[in-house]
């Protein structure tokens, strides 16, 4: 059974390449992308000054352009960006640019350094400061050292990471065709070549770094990580909740069948079964909320709770829990109740729990050492998709209660075409979901002795 296992946690990492390499090329090949987010928000912000008098340019330029395509890896082929999405390739940051200007042009600022400028340029460093004066040999860099303030070359050959490169007017070009989807002789004919300065990091999922959200502007783990308490506050609650009640109510309904508690409380499960968590919680709060003023409309807590004492907190959390739970509990409660009464029930009519009374067992004996055992081996093989459960979320509900946690994440970020987000909330669900199916089998396995992995 242990080699089982083992194999089965071997199994989790490929399949779970398989999933990001899918979710990834979905969310770069779909139209929509945080390039066409960036610019739609900087032409309403164009609309807006130009509405109001301003006398702001509209639309973004290229060279902001060139960055965003840059920062979110629509500068490289998708197989090369997914794979320093990753982590295993490493990406190119602090992009610093400059261009080569042609003989006798101006060279205002550059002093009497710069002596061809065909092939030398001073580049400034980003986030450095510092000037760097670059040689290239036709299409290749010949050397680069510091320039101090004075603008005397530094005799170093320590250039602390920075690597540099040649971008030709061609690269340009055929740059400026990809993103316009253009022919490669439309593009300008303006463009000169260029170095690019860069340093060369790993920033991936395996360095545990998911990018940044276009629609927050904060990291994404970041934003994960402050919605995961939430998340793991409903979703244990509503666990505890549901398996310790459903499963005492379907072993007295088993044994009560079509008695009068039986059928009440089907009708019941029934109802709510049939109603959707999302739209109960419209409707509780319209009634319970708005009209009622019973339980507040949104939020978790309310606005002066770092202002209260322990046990006002207590109880704030607990009158802002109470409607929200109830719609997270109401439709796998029905779910489980019923699967645990017709287990139950299956098993009681067998041979074995008939001949265990026949031989002096007691009713109350075969049921739970018997019967029972047997009944929860397929409630059993979905245990571990709790853990989904209770990480994940339901966006539906937190999104009629406006409680901010990982299902409200993950539809805000669909509203907002939020790759980084999408793909990041993705593979997190994805691994949850695997472990999930591991934890299943290990739970059956510890249950049922008759199973046996090999």
């Amino acid at each position: 059974m242990r080699e089982y296992f083992i194999r089965r946690f071997l199994l989790i990492p490929p399949t779970l390449l398989g999933v990001t390499l899918i979710v990834f090329a979905i969310t770069r090949l779909v139209p929509g992308g945080p390039i066409e987010h960036f610019l739609e928000e900087a032409q309403k912000a164009s609309e807006g000054a130009s509405s109001s008098g301003g006398q702001m340019a509209g639309g973004m330029n290229e060279e902001q352009i060139e960055k965003l395509e840059e920062e979110y890896g629509y500068d490289k082929p998708i197989f090369i960006s997914y794979l320093q999405w990753l982590g295993i390739l490493p990406r190119e940051r602090f992009i610093s640019k400059a261009d080569f200007r042609p003989a006798g042009s101006d060279k205002i600022g550059t002093g009497d350094l710069i002596k061809d400028p065909e092939n030398e340029v001073l580049l400034v460093l980003k986030n450095d400061g510092r000037q760097v004066m670059v040689k290239r040999e036709e299409k290749e860099i010949k050397g680069a050292a510091f320039v101090s303030s004075d603008m005397t070359l530094l005799e170093s050959t320590d250039l602390g990471g920075w690597r540099f490169r040649i971008e030709t007017k061609k690269d340009r070009q055929v740059r400026w065709a990809e993103r316009n989807k253009e022919a490669v002789d439309k593009a300008p004919q303006n463009y000169d070549d260029r170095v690019v300065g860069y340093k060369r990091t790993y920033a991936g999922i395996l360095q545990g770094r998911l990018g940044v959200s276009t629609e927050f502007g904060d990291p994404v783990w970041s934003l994960i990580k402050d919605r995961i308490p939430i998340a793991l506050y409903f979703g244990i609650l509503t666990a505890l909740i549901t398996y310790g009640i459903s499963l005492p109510l379907g072993i007295l309904k088993a044994i009560k069948h079509r008695s009068a508690v039986d059928n009440l409380t089907s009708v019941l499960i029934f109802i709510g079964y049939a109603i959707p968590g999302f739209a109960l919680g419209a409707v509780m709060l319209i009634y319970l909320g708005a009209r009622g003023g019973w339980f507040p409309l949104f939020g978790l807590t309310s606005t002066d709770f770092s202002q209260m004492n322990f046990f006002e907190q207590v109880k704030d959390l607990a009158h802002h829990t109470v409607l929200p739970l109830t719609c997270y509990v109401i439709g796998g409660f029905a779910w489980l109740t019923m699967m645990m009464k017709n287990n139950l029930m299956e098993n009681l009519s067998t041979d074995y729990v008939r001949t265990a009374v026949a031989k002096g067992v007691s009713f109350r004996s075969a049921v739970f050492k018997h019967a029972f055992r047997n009944s929860i081996i397929p409630i059993a093989s979905t245990m571990g998709q709790l853990i989904t459960m209770i990480v994940g979320g339901s966006i539906l509900i937190e999104s009629v209660f406006d409680i901010q946690g990982f299902g409200l994440l993950q539809y805000q970020a669909l509203l907002g075409r939020d790759q980084t987000v999408i793909m990041g909330t993705l593979t997190i669900a994805a691994a949850l979901l695997l472990i999930g199916n591991v934890l299943s089998d290990i739970i059956v396995a510890i249950i049922d002795p008759r199973v046996k992995f090999n």
